[in-house]
């Protein structure tokens, strides 16, 4: 059981005039933005749920920017509130929620070294039992996550995937790693179970068949954008909810799942995709799944420079926030 008094004293700190006060409770416009106005920490000792951003967007293929996603979903989140409304979660109630910063990165420009920094990170944070919302940075992050969290969990991990594309294609320009390929990459070494994996929104991308057939022949649960349409939210969520299972589940959303009118700062949209209202709804049906950790990625500000999309972006990591919270009493 956690303590509640222990989680007021966590969020409480002194400024410089000695007085105590709660970050969350200042103007919105103050202080350092950090993800939802939470502490930022670098001691895991007393961290129940990190997020962590990370600013890599060396895997795009198209449209670049995605770099810049942690840095403006943080200052876009300090419009995030500290309860649910429509749910009633009260995430900075239920744990020790932490801004934990951003992975370093060795060498940005080799990509081996960005998957084994990733991980690194991760490995860390698994090992301190945090349970990690990371915020990208492209898709391509989810792999080196995958394969830190698999190592920690001991056995291949079930997958909720909402996207515009299954991410499961081949080699891309000399690359297999890149922000189309994660799932393929991870399905391989067996890092996700592809039967309890449920890709939900799909409707385009590069050579499309490579990664439609992959993720089909693979046994994935494939929901195209038009039978996510036909059946509406609440039955796709259903469907997701059947096909994981209670086996420890990774969630990650593309902000690029959303319709690009909801989203048009990313590096692939494609028309015709989920609304920001049928997210939401969505992704509070899956409460109470085994999660053990889960991602927002491909905000890309430098091609949005209204911010919606990092606001969005945000809105979607809030709402993930309060699933992985239901994981504490």
């Amino acid at each position: 059981m956690i303590d509640r008094e222990d989680i007021s004293n966590f969020y409480r700190a002194r400024n410089i005039l000695g007085e105590d006060y709660n970050p969350m409770d200042m103007v919105r416009f103050s202080e350092v933005p950090t993800f939802m106005r939470a502490p930022q920490v670098h001691n895991l000792d007393e961290v129940d749920i990190g997020i962590i951003g990370i600013p890599y967007d060396g895997g795009l293929t198209c449209r670049a920017g995605a770099r810049h996603g942690p840095r403006e979903v943080r200052n876009e989140s300090t419009m995030m509130r500290a309860i649910n409304v429509v749910t009633d979660v009260r995430p900075f109630e239920r744990a020790r929620v932490a801004d934990i910063g951003d992975v370093h990165f060795s060498n940005m420009f080799s990509q081996e070294d960005v998957v084994a920094d990733i991980e690194k990170y991760y490995d860390a944070i698994a090992d301190a039992g945090v349970l990690p919302l990371g915020i990208g940075g492209d898709h391509s992050v989810t792999y080196p996550i995958l394969r830190a969290l698999a190592r920690k969990h001991q056995q291949p991990l079930a997958v909720i995937h909402v996207d515009a594309h299954t991410d499961t294609w081949a080699e891309y320009q000399g690359s297999k790693f890149h922000h189309g390929s994660p799932f393929r990459l991870a399905t391989e070494e067996g890092l996700v179970d592809p039967t309890k994996t449920v890709q939900i929104g799909i409707r385009g991308g590069q050579n499309v068949a490579d990664g439609l057939n992959y993720s089909r022949d693979n046994g994935m649960r494939l929901i195209t954008i038009e039978e996510f349409d036909d059946l509406g939210w609440k039955a796709v969520a259903e469907e997701a909810r059947r096909v994981v299972g209670d086996q420890p589940v990774y969630l990650t959303f593309d902000i690029d799942g959303l319709d690009p009118v909801y989203a048009p700062g990313t590096g692939t949209p494609e028309a015709g995709g989920i609304t920001m209202r049928e997210a939401q709804r969505m992704l509070r049906d899956l409460a109470g799944l085994n999660y053990i950790g889960g991602d927002m990625v491909e905000v890309s500000p430098p091609l949005d420079p209204s911010g919606m999309t990092a606001m969005n972006g945000a809105t979607i990591a809030f709402e993930i926030l309060c699933l992985l919270a239901l994981r504490f009493a």
